[in-house]
């Protein structure tokens, strides 16, 4: 309950100040590279160097994948009936494929399945941030591009190997080999400490619900593909492999989370529909928190 509060006031604060103009209408943009610069490489630093590697761990990671995967198909799809431009595919892409598995996802973790899952919750994550770090800033760069262009081969790289997240989640997943980590811990903590309220409150900065009538049919069906179909998919997959146990279900449970909140960040960085893609994490937040319910008892009744 106190995460839940927590998630409504850094919103709820961040709206609150930008309609009262007490603060700059560019803020957004200063908080989103403290989190890009420095707290999310921290997450990295924090949870990899934890992580025991074994071949189990290729189901939660595949299932990642498979969401991210599924999102990008159902859209294309999606986009293509509605003859929608690059931009707006981006958008959805962004809006659809990438899950909250760690702010929103371990509190909700821990108070479903307890917290001796979070290693498993953990690999999603670290997953789903390195396909957020690579397709994702792909997808993003694809809307920048001017009619018959194509995205040059340096550039997409320079621009993937200049991510701050992904460089802490390679340094990470490097160095945890030479380097005992555990010292600095704490201050990781710190910086890791920070990512979810100051996402949150950015998205408040941004977020406007004047308008949003107008894309309710991009909101509702990115909101349908994350909350109900992504992990459908994951279920699935899980029946399909025989795969039973925590390893399905942690899996399952992290793709039914509502929307990344970097995903805002980054359709802001890269001038795609911010407004859209805040709305979606905005409303999935809320009604995830009732659809994660439900699919806790899907879970236990199929998976057990």
């Amino acid at each position: 309950m106190v995460n839940f509060i927590m998630i409504a006031f850094c919103i709820a604060a961040g709206m609150l100040l930008r309609r009262t103009n007490l603060i700059h209408g560019e803020a957004h943009k200063g908080i989103n590279t403290w989190i890009l610069y420095f707290a999310l490489p921290a997450v990295s630093f924090k949870y990899i160097p934890k992580i025991v590697w074994s071949s189990q761990l290729l189901f939660p990671i595949f299932s990642a994948v498979l969401v991210w995967a599924g999102s990008w198909l159902f859209m294309e799809w999606y986009c293509k009936r509605k003859s929608y431009k690059q931009r707006s595919r981006s958008s959805l892409e962004l809006a659809a494929g990438y899950s909250n598995t760690s702010f929103i996802g371990f509190p909700l973790i821990m108070a479903y399945f307890g917290e001796a899952q979070l290693p498993i919750a953990i690999i999603c994550d670290q997953t789903t941030f390195i396909l957020l770090a690579t397709a994702g800033i792909i997808n993003a760069l694809k809307a920048n591009l001017q009619e018959g262009q194509s995205i040059d081969a340096k550039f997409m790289i320079r621009k993937l190997i200049t991510f701050p997240p992904l460089i802490g989640c390679l340094l990470a997943l490097t160095l945890s080999q030479f380097i005992d980590f555990s010292v600095v811990e704490p201050f990781f903590d710190k910086l890791v400490a920070t990512v979810g309220p100051l996402a949150l409150f950015s998205i408040g900065l941004q977020l406007k619900f004047e308008g949003w009538r107008q894309q309710f049919a991009q909101i509702s069906t990115a909101m349908i593909y994350k909350l109900i179909l992504a992990p459908t998919l994951v279920l699935l997959f899980a029946l399909l492999l025989g795969v039973k146990g925590p390893m399905a279900r942690i899996s399952i449970f992290e793709a039914a989370m509502p929307t990344l909140v970097t995903s805002g960040i980054i359709a802001e960085q890269y001038h795609l529909n911010a407004k859209l893609v805040n709305l979606v994490i905005g409303f999935s937040i809320v009604i995830g928190l009732i659809t994660t319910a439900l699919w806790d008892l899907v879970i236990r009744f199929v998976i057990g």
